[in-house]
């Protein structure tokens, strides 16, 4: 037995081969975070679709990985020290990998901090409003009458885009090179189309965040990270 075999997570999704890095998740903006990553940092791993219905995220095989019941989850039985980890939380994990291989997280105090001020942006700012945007724009919230919730989060879904094309003048990425940034900022960037709000946020009138997100999309890794694991 090993210490992913013996989590209780491995009873609903059994692991194939238990000593690389486990991956639970869903294509969402933040599923995909970290299977971007995995994909350019090349670290082998495993990954297993966990939907996002109640059944899955709400189970108590998931609840074991993460109380929190959310995806992105990873187990890797080779963390520090050879010791196993279990981690949840995108940004956090992002941080983990980054760390655990060098890769994609800057070379110095100073560019690690700026990276991590742009990935606590996503976490904290544009993944929060964005998700509710989609919410009062395109799903549920969209039937209520009372307009005051929906223009909120389009005003502030404008308003961090503004940050970020300013941001992009003369640059390529969000930080002086890609990093784990970028993986945590392109793909709720990407969730306007699904969302269909990127008439209503502007998003045409912003160059820069438009070929930003082009060149994001270009990337071999992105493009394999979009679909892991398989929504079918």
């Amino acid at each position: 037995m090993t210490f992913v075999t013996d989590h209780p997570v491995n009873a609903r999704w059994p692991a194939k081969s238990p000593d690389i890095l486990q991956l639970y998740s869903f294509p969402t903006p933040n599923g995909v975070k970290v299977s971007i990553m995995l994909e350019e940092i090349g670290l082998p791993y495993e990954a297993h679709k966990v939907t996002l219905a109640d059944a899955d995220v709400k189970s108590p095989e998931f609840l074991a990985l993460n109380p929190n019941n959310k995806i992105p989850a990873i187990i890797d039985p080779d963390g520090p020290d050879g010791t196993p980890v279990t981690l949840f939380e995108s940004g956090a994990i992002l941080l983990y990998l980054g760390e655990k291989t060098g890769k994609l997280i800057g070379s110095t105090a100073a560019e690690k901090a700026e990276i991590t001020q742009w990935l606590m942006f996503q976490m904290g700012g544009v993944g929060p409003i964005f998700g509710q945007l989609g919410f009062f724009y395109k799903f549920a919230g969209a039937e209520i009458d009372d307009p005051r919730p929906r223009d909120r989060y389009i005003n502030e879904a404008k308003r961090l885009l503004a940050v970020i094309e300013k941001r992009l003048e003369g640059r390529d990425w969000i930080a002086d090179a890609y990093s784990i940034a970028d993986i945590a900022l392109a793909p709720w960037l990407r969730a306007l189309a699904f969302y269909e709000a990127e008439e209503v946020v502007g998003l045409a009138d912003l160059p820069n965040v438009v070929a930003y997100l082009d060149r994001f999309a270009a990337r071999p890794a992105v493009q394999r990270g979009l679909n892991i694991p398989p929504r079918d």
